[in-house]
């Protein structure tokens, strides 16, 4: 028997046992042989499964008075047959009762089994002589112990496992009951139509009806005799809605009476309507108003202003994929029959300065799972960025090729002919492809006489069917160990007007072009790169790297030679949550330069012109290292804009801060944090128009931010919503006070209307008619229809 101090495996296929279905025997069962373990070379051990209530009858309570340093308990004999009297063959002893009967001393020995070796929680041990092996365990000799101080920890002692017969309890037929098992066989289908009937017009035809192979059966619900529904109560809608009634009046009909009323047109002599054409306020009143007027007509005309707005909101679907209920038509398809079967696009990008110039990178579309089954297939597969051009859209122009796949990548603003992207294992790659410029390069002059450059875009170019794809490898990859341990969701290259340091200060960049970029990765990290080396070389040390170096092919530049596979990042950043260990897993980032990292045309044309004239490239001659002496910028926003996996939106910055207690440079805490997005965040973008309005896309929602102002508060908006509910309560009260008194004084004044006599009711009227016939002549002579001679008799009429 081995000492209590080894464990051993239990035996492969075994499965322990649940505590909520141990089975306890019933009173009338008969007794059986115990079983012991004789197969596996332990005749004296027999399991036994005690219950927490013969624990706690026994004191041999796991965890309280059984523990890892006293794995057993000494049991009186005496002590089991009382709780036989007790409990009879309830007792969790009863299996063993006959080997506790024949056992020859007073105290048994019950062991309790950690690992289950034995398939039970517990065994007992039936011989004295194994309780002595047990309690007693030969010691290990001198010599051997002086060995095992001589031995360190760390060294780890191969032991081969020995094959044990396994021995069935029962729990094969538990595990074929609880599994699930498929009754039905599964079945695919698949619906296709046709391409060439998208998009194609309907013709409807004559049929004939009586034709059963192509009739219409129409199945009509019928009333069914047996079976009746009394409808006992019913939801109806109803609204209370005010009287409405219509009325019209132009004076006070009191009195009815038939009359009769003859008008005639008024119009101008001819010398009036010319003295009146050539007035000024005729001239002012037209100068005044023609704006508006021609506003007025050319909506009218754009527009249709009689149109039902609420019929136009939302469009029938009349058939499954019909083209014509599309907004956007496909105007063209990229498709290399070779390299990209079965992959997804991961990233797409024009050219900063080719028109009809495209960019895309592609990867496998598998799972983790998958990829990593297939990782020895996916080696022998390229991973590429491929450039297309309009003007051939089967044949790409240019292949990058890089050591995985590629999910993100950007343009050099200050050179287009340098590119840097992110891989999937957390690798920054880098491509030079200067020396292919001029297959993809679409200036053309005017003529040998004119010096102006004129650009052309591709689509208008004649394509090349001779032309071949050509491969390009990568110059420089970064290194695993020091880098991003997971995808790169995001990079960006920081502006050629500053640069930073590892604590994130910021410095003026002296030399001029882009040296700098950021990263971020789904590890949680976001990592700030320098493509120059960290202190500058001197010649003995540039040769002793060339001697030492392996050999490049030829085709693949020494732009970023110095970089590749020792790449490290300058200053790593992490989002802390706070108060857990875990950390804000970033997937997209905006930068507040963003705006400002490509140049204008005439810039990149004129660097063109340079490095054709023979001048040397600023990228060609990096190793000078970082400067030492850098003026900083003073009231520098190093604040930035971060997207997260979890849909937060974090403002944060990137400078910074020495822990007081340690000195060690740590992250400052973000200075805001918002979750609006249900989803990934996959864009964060800023407005080409306004710096400072950031717009950002995750999950089902939209949200667009305005830098400094980060507060979208929901108790601001209660309260808010709160006194607006209490000022309309307020208000109702106010004009149900003004509705009863109106209504009191219109009493008041039918009342009094209906005490006037007769003769007050027509002094009024009279009143009424000569003070609108003075009203008229007033708005005559005004106008110049009549003079004031003619006054006179106008009162005679």
């Amino acid at each position: 028997m081995a000492p209590k101090s080894q464990k051993q495996k239990s035996s492969a296929g075994r499965k322990k046992p649940k505590w909520g279905k141990t089975k306890q025997t019933l009173p009338d069962r008969e007794e059986t042989e115990p079983i012991n373990m004789e197969r596996m070379g332990h005749p004296e051990i027999y399991p036994l499964v005690l219950t927490t209530q013969t624990q706690e009858i026994f004191n041999c309570r796991i965890d309280e008075d059984i523990t890892d340093e006293q794995p057993y308990k000494l049991i009186k004999k005496e002590d089991i047959f009382a709780d036989f009297q007790n409990r009879a063959a309830v007792s969790d002893f009863y299996p063993v009762k006959k080997v506790i009967q024949e056992y020859p001393g007073d105290e048994l020995l019950v062991v309790y089994d950690k690992d289950f070796k034995y398939g039970v929680n517990f065994y007992l041990i039936g011989t004295e002589e194994g309780k002595e092996n047990y309690l007693n365990s030969p010691e290990v000799p001198e010599e051997q112990e002086e060995y095992k101080e001589h031995i360190p920890e760390d060294i780890y002692i191969y032991k081969p496992p020995i094959s044990k017969p396994w021995v069935s309890l029962g729990s094969e037929k538990e595990i074929a009951e609880e599994s699930v098992k498929e009754s039905t066989k599964q079945i695919t289908y698949m619906i296709s139509r046709k391409r060439s009937e998208f998009g194609a017009p309907i013709k409807f035809s004559d049929q004939n009806a009586s034709n059963v192979k192509d009739a219409y059966i129409e199945c009509i619900a019928y009333p069914d005799r047996h079976f009746a529904l009394k409808q006992l109560e019913k939801d109806v809608g109803m609204q209370v809605v005010p009287k409405v009634k219509d009325t019209s009046t132009q004076t006070r009909w009191t009195y009815p009476k038939n009359a009769i009323t003859q008008y005639y047109p008024r119009e101008l002599s001819e010398e009036e309507k010319e003295t009146f054409g050539q007035s000024k306020p005729l001239s002012d009143f037209l100068n005044n108003t023609c704006i508006s007027v021609e506003i007025a007509l050319q909506q009218n005309e754009i527009m249709n202003t009689f149109i039902d707005d609420w019929k136009c909101l939302a469009e029938e679907e009349s058939s499954f994929g019909d083209k014509t209920d599309t907004h956007l038509k496909e105007y063209q398809s990229f498709t290399d029959l070779h390299n990209l079967t079965e992959k997804m696009v991961t990233s797409v990008s024009w050219h900063p300065t080719i028109y009809g110039l495209i960019a895309v990178s592609v990867a496998a579309r598998l799972s983790l799972e998958e990829r990593v089954h297939f990782s020895g297939k996916l080696l022998l597969q390229p991973s590429l960025i491929l450039f297309w051009s309009f003007s051939d859209p089967i044949h790409p122009q240019l292949m990058l090729e890089s050591p995985d796949d590629i999910f993100c990548f950007k343009f050099c603003p200050s050179d287009p002919n340098i590119i840097a992207g992110g891989c999937i294992n957390g690798q920054i790659v880098m491509w030079d492809i200067t020396a292919h410029a001029d297959r993809i390069e679409n200036i053309k002059t005017g003529g040998s006489r004119s010096k102006k450059v004129t650009l052309k875009p591709m689509f208008l170019l004649e394509p090349d069917s001779n032309k071949e794809a050509t491969y390009i490898r990568h110059c420089a990859v970064s290194s695993i160990e020091n880098g991003h341990k997971k995808v790169i969701t995001d990079i960006h290259w920081l502006s050629d007007t500053f640069e930073i340091n590892r604590s994130g200060t910021v410095f003026e960049n002296r030399n001029g072009i882009c040296c700098q970029l950021v990263t971020c990765s789904a590890d949680c990290t976001i990592c700030f790169w320098d493509i120059r080396p960290q202190k500058a070389l001197t010649p003995q040390l540039i040769e002793k790297k060339k001697e030492e170096h392996i050999e490049t092919p030829l085709d693949v530049p020494s732009t970023f030679l110095h970089l590749d596979l020792s790449w490290k990042p300058l200053t790593k950043i992490r989002l802390s949550k706070g108060e857990t260990s875990l950390d804000h897993c970033p997937t997209k980032i905006s930068l507040s330069e963003d705006n400002l990292l490509y140049k204008a045309q005439d810039k990149i044309l004129a660097q063109s012109k340079a490095v054709k004239a023979g001048e040397m490239n600023p990228y060609h001659n990096l190793e000078a290292g970082l400067a030492n002496h850098l003026k900083p910028i003073e009231d520098f926003c190093t604040k930035f804009f971060v997207g997260t996996e979890e849909g937060g939106v974090i403002y944060t910055d990137w400078k910074m801060e020495r822990d007081p207690e340690t000195g060690r440079l740590m992250t400052k805490k973000p200075v805001s944090l918002s979750t609006i997005h249900d989803g990934s965040v996959h864009t964060v973008q800023r407005s080409p128009f306004y710096k400072d309005i950031i717009l950002t896309i995750g999950g089902w929602n939209v949200a667009i931010w305005k830098e400094g102002v980060m507060v979208s508060s929901m108790n601001y908006y209660f309260e808010r919503e709160v006194k607006h509910l209490e000022y309309v309560e307020e208000r109702k009260k106010i004009r149900e006070q003004e509705k009863k008194e109106m209504e009191l004084e219109l009493e008041k004044t039918k009342v009094k209307m209906y005490q006037k006599s007769k003769e007050q009711l027509e002094a009024e009227l009279k009143m009424d008619y000569e003070s609108y016939l003075e009203l008229e002549k007033n708005i005559l002579i005004n106008l110049g229809f009549i003079k004031v001679k003619e006054t006179m008799s106008f009162m005679d009429l």
